[in-house]
């Protein structure tokens, strides 16, 4: 090497590096699955899906009790503001009773046609209900009280028969079961007023159609009276009988007598002079 070289002297900078210590610790030997852990975690799906399926019961339950009122109650109050427009006649009550004669009976209108309005005081002040021609799901799920369309129309001897559910889809009949012998049930047609008596109901089964006859129950006899006829299910949230309530035609006054006092403050609202 000559003097000046500017590499004095060359040195091995490597450094050895040492080898990672190995893990001594032994790794737990992995656990084999037996039955019961094959059980276990079907159970805990089979809980899963429980918990789910209830969630989704009650939220149809919860549908069928509510959403469906909240839907029928709209569908009806408007079917009984269309009808109400239509109306003519007072809506101050007749000043004393009178004798108008035969109440006048018409003809049943068209299938989803509106026949009249139906207030029943024992129910409350507030139930002022449409009748609608036919007992379709698509009448009795939206617009309320269905009439029969084999039996007689308002005020004709006979039977004037309707249906409505007891729970759901407006619940128009929920408090049939309240009724007492002697308390009032007031149809509205174009034509004026029919005041029915309430008598009596019976729990039937659904088969027991005789319900619906001129004479309800009894096939073999003549009319003579004009009953109202008001069927629902039984029991209150179930649909294994029929409740039956039978009322009897008491009075009528034609649409410019006025309404029956009972009713007044209703007719008016109706039509919105309220």
């Amino acid at each position: 090497m000559k003097r000046g070289d500017p590499v004095a002297h060359q040195q091995s900078s490597t450094t050895a590096v040492a080898p990672p210590a190995q893990d001594l610790r032994k790794r737990p030997p992995r656990r084999k699955t037996g039955p019961m852990d094959v059980i276990r975690k079907i159970i805990q799906i089979l809980g899963e899906l429980l918990i789910t399926a209830g969630i989704v019961l009650l939220l149809f339950v919860a549908w069928e009790l509510w959403w469906t009122n909240v839907e029928a109650d709209a569908k009806q109050s408007e079917a009984v503001k269309s009808f109400a427009q239509e109306l003519s006649g007072p809506v101050e009550p007749a000043p004393a009773p009178a004798d108008y004669g035969p109440p006048v009976v018409s003809a049943a209108p068209g299938y989803g046609q509106t026949i009249g309005i139906m207030y029943i005081p024992r129910f409350g002040p507030g139930y002022t209900r449409p009748i609608i021609e036919g007992t379709g799901s698509d009448v009795l799920d939206t617009l309320g009280l269905g009439h029969y369309g084999s039996t007689s129309m308002p005020g004709a001897v006979g039977n004037f028969a309707v249906a409505g559910h007891r729970q759901t889809h407006g619940a128009v009949l929920d408090s049939i079961h309240t009724l007492v012998p002697g308390d009032k049930v007031y149809v509205q047609t174009k034509d004026g007023y029919y005041t029915y008596v309430f008598r009596n109901n019976q729990i039937v089964l659904p088969s027991q159609t005789d319900v619906l006859l001129p004479v309800p129950t009894q096939p073999e006899a003549t009319p003579t009276e004009s009953f109202l006829t008001m069927t629902s299910c039984n029991p209150r949230f179930g649909s294994q009988e029929r409740i039956i309530a039978y009322s009897i035609l008491d009075s009528w006054q034609p649409s410019s007598a006025g309404p029956p006092s009972e009713i007044a403050a209703q007719v008016a609202q109706a039509q919105g002079k309220g």
